[in-house]
Formats: C-alpha cells, sequence, structure tokens
C-alpha cells in the first residue's frame, strides 16, 4: 500500500487478491461511509444545532434515549434503504426488523447496526461511535427474522466509527483489521492503522467497578488477582482503565493491549449480559479476533454464540488473548 490510501482503494484492491467478488460490497461500504460522515458532522457540531440531550423517549430495551440516537439512527437508515444493496436492516433503536420497500430494488446483504454506541457519554463530550455488521442474504423474498439470526461467525464485514478527537473507522472483511481516518479537508478516510494487531500479553483492564458485588466467582477472582499487583498471584501491577464507550475501550485494545469485561452478574437472572449480541458483541468479536485478541461470553466463544432474539444480550469479555484465556479457565474450573 502506498502513502494516502483512501478506504475505497483499499477495499477495491483487497477484492482483487478474491477472483469472483463482485463490486456490490464495495459500493455498501461506501454507503455506510457516506452515513458516518453525515453522523460524524452531527456529533461534532452537537449544541451548535441542539441535538444533544434526551429525546424523552425509550427504545426496545427501555433505555432513554437521546436525540442523537434517534437522529443517527434515521441518518442510517435513510442513506441505506434505496440503494439495492441490502435486503434488509435491523437497528438497535428499532423494535423490528426494517424491510425494503417494494418499490426499491433487493440486495444479497443484511446490515446490523448501533448507530451511536456509549450516547450516553455524549452530553459530556466522550468519545461515542457507530458499530455496524453485514451478512449475506440469499433468499429472494422478504427477509425474516431467522435469517438476520446468524453466529457471529457467519459475518462478511465488521466495522465501527469512533467519534473523537479525529473520526476512524476500523474495519475488517475476514482478512485482518486495519484503520482509518477522515481527512476533514477532502471528506476521505485514509489509512493510518494498517495490519492492527493486539499484544498477546497486557497489563491492563477495563470493567466497572461499582457492579463487583454483583459478579460471579470467576470475575471477582481474576479481578482480585489484578489489583492485588506485584504482591499478588499474578505478581505484577495492572492499570485499570473505564471509558463505558464500547468503542473506545476496543479501539484502546487494538492499540496497546488490555482487556475489557462487561460479564455476566448476578442481579437480574433474566438478563444474562448488558451488551446487545448482534450489534455489538458479534461485530467487536469478528474485528477482535481477526488482530489476535479473543472474545468469549466467558463460557462460549462469542462467535460461536448461535442468537435467540434480535435484541439478544450476552456477557462480553475481549482483548488480549492469554488474558481472555485465563478468564474462560476459572469459568471452567
Amino acid at each position: 500500500m502506498t502513502k494516502n490510501v483512501t478506504l475505497t482503494r483499499f477495499i477495491i484492491e483487497q477484492q482483487r487478491e478474491f477472483p469472483g467478488v463482485s463490486g456490490t460490497f464495495t459500493l455498501l461500504l461506501n454507503d455506510i461511509v457516506k452515513a458516518c460522515k453525515q453522523i460524524s458532522h452531527m456529533v461534532n457540531r452537537g449544541d451548535l444545532i441542539g441535538v444533544l440531550g434526551s429525546a424523552d423517549s425509550e427504545n426496545v430495551q427501555g433505555e432513554v434515549q437521546k436525540k442523537l440516537d434517534i437522529i443517527t439512527n434515521d441518518i442510517m437508515v435513510d442513506s441505506l434503504i434505496w440503494t439495492g444493496h441490502l435486503s434488509g436492516m435491523a437497528s438497535e433503536e428499532v423494535d423490528d426488523i426494517i424491510q425494503i420497500p417494494d418499490h426499491y430494488p433487493r440486495g444479497k446483504y443484511l446490515a446490523l447496526f448501533d448507530p451511536l454506541d456509549g450516547s450516553s457519554n455524549i452530553d459530556v463530550n466522550l468519545t461515542v461511535g457507530t458499530i455496524f455488521s453485514i451478512l449475506r442474504y440469499n433468499g429472494t423474498d422478504e427477509p425474516q427474522l431467522n435469517d438476520f439470526l446468524q453466529k457471529g461467525s457467519e459475518q462478511v464485514c465488521a466495522g465501527f466509527v469512533l467519534y473523537g478527537p479525529s473520526t476512524m473507522m476500523i474495519l475488517t472483511t475476514g482478512h485482518g483489521v486495519n484503520g482509518f481516518t477522515l481527512d476533514q479537508d477532502i471528506g476521505e478516510f485514509i489509512l493510518t492503522h494498517p495490519n492492527m494487531t493486539i499484544p498477546s500479553e497486557t497489563s491492563e483492564f477495563a470493567i466497572n467497578m461499582s457492579n463487583q458485588h454483583f459478579w460471579e466467582a470467576p470475575v471477582k477472582r481474576y479481578i482480585d488477582e489484578c489489583v492485588a499487583g506485584e504482591n499478588g498471584p499474578r505478581g505484577k501491577s495492572f492499570n485499570m482503565r473505564w471509558v463505558a464507550s464500547l468503542v473506545a475501550e476496543v479501539f484502546r485494545i487494538l492499540t496497546r493491549g488490555g482487556v475489557f469485561l462487561y460479564p455476566y452478574d448476578l442481579r437480574d437472572p433474566a438478563k444474562p449480559g448488558r451488551l446487545r449480541l448482534m450489534y455489538e458483541a458479534n461485530p467487536v468479536a469478528f474485528i477482535v479476533e481477526q488482530a489476535g485478541g479473543a472474545c468469549s461470553t466467558g463460557r462460549e466463544r462469542m462467535l460461536d454464540v448461535q442468537p435467540k432474539g434480535l435484541h439478544q444480550r450476552v456477557p462480553l469479555i475481549l482483548g488480549s488473548k492469554s488474558e481472555v484465556d485465563r478468564i474462560i479457565e476459572y469459568h471452567q474450573s
């Protein structure tokens, strides 16, 4: 790759390595990129255009929506619904499948997305993002719920965009992970982080310590060992980080290693986790594994989980492989 490779050029050159791949996928990614540029602009403008604050409504999970949750969802849907590249969509902010109207052509892909991950942080100017996942669809009729309930291992593509000091897209199509930074002057994503790889060893963990009295024993054991430092069983000191924004946590781990836990807790047996399998856990698991890391529920590889519902929640443990493997071992002992 030469200097200043755009995302479009990168995808086209990558596709040339796999004869028979159509250009439809590149066009679909371009549609997603266009939507994320619009979202980046809205996030950056914030209070200047009156888009911050609560929308006084709730999504399907019963969470209070921010104005930008609704706005960014509309941007994603409006950018993708007419293109002919999709047969259907699903969003964290919408109860049911988003069907393609009959007057638009249907394509061979399904898109799932969290249009504004970490939106609870938007009013305090912390990094938020968009997460997306692309699945194949081989049918000809309107896709049904079961068509979306594919294991994470069947994803064609996954990515997320960070809206922070700079706007970045992290992307995998199953051939490694690459990062692109939006050049605001020319409006293009430029390859800046090729072949991102997660170090196998780490001395950094991220978890919400306020939930520790609800954790299961394996997670308590792991965190207690980390906190014990050089005098504990691990024999080394660990640093703790917690941003409460999944995209920010995963990007940090991609760039310098670490482990992130949002584990199962005992507050409500009916809710086995906090994060959504289809919109959050599966896309980041695909990215993390492609970067040499690992991602698990603690009991099962994330990409092997069979989805049971569009808005299913799961525990999430991801990051440097040696640490994730250790946590899995604690769950099994």
